[in-house]
């Protein structure tokens, strides 16, 4: 009996990346086609204001709109909505590259739930990541995070990563905002997901315009969250 291939979504939560999102998605059609992988490319529109959303489509992407504002309100969504047993997850600003998803997905493949990409083993690119969060704010609250998480995990913030979608689907995933990133971790670990990293290189964004990063505010929720779901923590 021949075996089903493994379904595959790459899941990108957008918001406002006009500038980036069409060539991000015809990207993800080729590193799907060129690797033989059934799958699709699915962009959760998050009340974008620009052309985003009619871009992703002429690019070939399936997109949802998500109304309530944030990081993890997209992802959430985009995880329910995905049509794939493996999600393969990252930015739709340029600051991944979708041709180094295979090393995440045959992870998977080994028996892993879930794969988290580290830039500080890989390549950053001049200009990627501000001194202050790539030398104190994401080494510092990663480290926390292991601490917490008893886990070995490098980079608690980087925004590629992949994962079965039942695995993390019965997280019961809360947070919104940035610190999404964090509570995926702190409950998979919480819940002895088996996870592990692979390097991951970080590019300079194509968007035009402030990030969507606000390093205080969401330091601060980061920390929350991290706290609030720690392992051996009586819920």
């Amino acid at each position: 009996m021949k075996q089903e291939k493994t379904r595959v979504s790459v899941l990108m939560p957008c918001f406002n990346e006009e500038k980036a999102i069409g060539a991000c998605v015809s990207n993800a059609i080729r590193f799907l086609n060129e690797n033989k992988i059934e799958g699709e490319v699915l962009v959760v529109d998050n009340n974008s204001t620009d052309a985003s959303a009619k871009l992703a489509k002429e690019a070939g992407a399936r997109v949802v709109c998500e109304r309530k504002q944030g990081y993890g309100a997209a992802l959430r969504a985009g995880i329910r909505s995905a049509e794939g047993e493996y999600i393969l997850m990252l930015d739709a600003d340029g600051s991944y590259d979708v041709a180094e998803g295979m090393p995440f997905l045959e992870k998977l493949g080994e028996g892993y739930d879930f794969v988290i990409g580290n830039r500080f083993a890989g390549e950053i690119e001049t200009g990627a990541m501000p001194w202050l969060h790539r030398r104190i704010g994401n080494p510092l609250l990663s480290a926390l995070g292991r601490k917490l998480s008893h886990t070995k995990i490098g980079d608690f913030h980087c925004g590629m990563r992949a994962f079965r979608k039942e695995s993390i689907g019965n997280l019961q995933l809360m947070t919104e905002q940035m610190e999404f990133a964090s509570e995926m971790i702190m409950k998979a670990a919480a819940n002895a997901c088996k996870m592990t990293e692979v390097p991951c290189n970080l590019y300079r964004d194509k968007r035009e315009g402030r990030s969507h990063l606000r390093p205080v505010r969401d330091g601060l929720r980061h920390l929350c969250c991290m706290w609030k779901n720690r392992k051996g923590r009586k819920q």
